[in-house]
């Protein structure tokens, strides 16, 4: 069985993400969606809430499942038996830093492939940090995230600013 991992923060989901996951799940027989938790790490969202959006959006998959996790993810990696990593890349920027962390990974597990997977054009742009601030702002920024997404986060960035 060819299991890969998609790891990341997901904070939040974006509908790029989706479609990475999408496509490499027509790929693999099993893709492992680990959502990071780093306690030094400032998120919107808590580790739970990302876990609840993600199991909402990927529930329809047979061959998706999401998880947390704390620790190095080669760890997560061999505790699943998966060897391949999933990495989704817009743009040369985003392959450095993740050719950079391929290496480090490489380096803890040698049996550890990372697979770049450049996104679709419509998701070029798709950053969190981006679509954060444009909910803040007020923005629309419901053709870059799912509904439930856009509605938690509208939520979330209300609450932020009464607290301010």
């Amino acid at each position: 069985m060819l299991r890969a991992l998609f790891p990341g923060s997901f904070d939040p989901p974006t509908n790029g993400h989706l479609n990475l996951i999408q496509r490499a799940s027509v790929i693999y027989d099993h893709i492992h969606v680990v959502i990071a938790v780093n306690p030094t790490k400032e998120y919107t969202f808590t580790a739970e809430e990302r876990l609840g959006m993600m199991s909402e959006l990927l529930k329809d998959y047979d061959n998706v499942d999401c998880q947390l996790w704390d620790r190095l993810i080669v760890e997560y990696a061999e505790k699943v038996g998966a060897r391949l990593m999933i990495r989704g890349v817009r743009a040369l920027a985003d392959f450095s830093y993740e050719f950079e962390l391929s290496m480090v990974n490489k380096g803890l597990n040698s049996s550890i492939e990372t697979i770049f997977m450049p996104t679709d054009p419509q998701y070029f742009v798709l950053r969190s940090s981006q679509i954060k601030e444009l909910a803040r702002l007020g923005g629309d920024i419901s053709t870059m995230v799912p509904d439930i997404v856009a509605d938690a986060l509208r939520r979330k960035v209300r609450r932020q600013s009464t607290v301010h």
